[in-house]
């Protein structure tokens, strides 16, 4: 599925569906990487952008979603993130720039 699908996909979304989200933040271009799991992933983006979450996103400015996924079970989306927690680092990156080689912030206009 093309980045533009999957994004049109997610933000589309019916808010009655179950549906959770693996998501990669940064703070720049082969930055500092953050993975998070949750079932809003616009709210939870919100948060993030605007500090609203204490810990390592605040601390490093991690506000641009690089990447997201979505589960329509929440075992898949927690072993997804598991998982990708315990990878090297280049493959987190090059599962990013399969579908975003310039690392662009797939929420940037979530919020106009």
């Amino acid at each position: 599925m093309s980045l533009l699908r999957r994004q049109e996909t997610i933000i589309n979304m019916q808010p009655l569906q179950h549906q959770y989200y693996v998501y990669i933040l940064t703070n720049k271009k082969h930055g500092t990487l953050y993975i998070g799991m949750t079932n809003n992933l616009k709210r939870r983006i919100y948060e993030h952008k605007n500090k609203l979450v204490e810990g390592f996103t605040q601390k490093y400015n991690l506000d641009k979603v690089v990447f997201m996924e979505s589960f329509l079970y929440v075992q898949d989306a927690i072993l997804r993130e598991k998982r990708m927690k315990k990878w090297k680092r280049q493959w987190k990156i090059n599962l990013i720039e399969e579908d975003n080689p310039e690392w662009m912030d797939l929420a940037i206009d979530w919020y106009d």
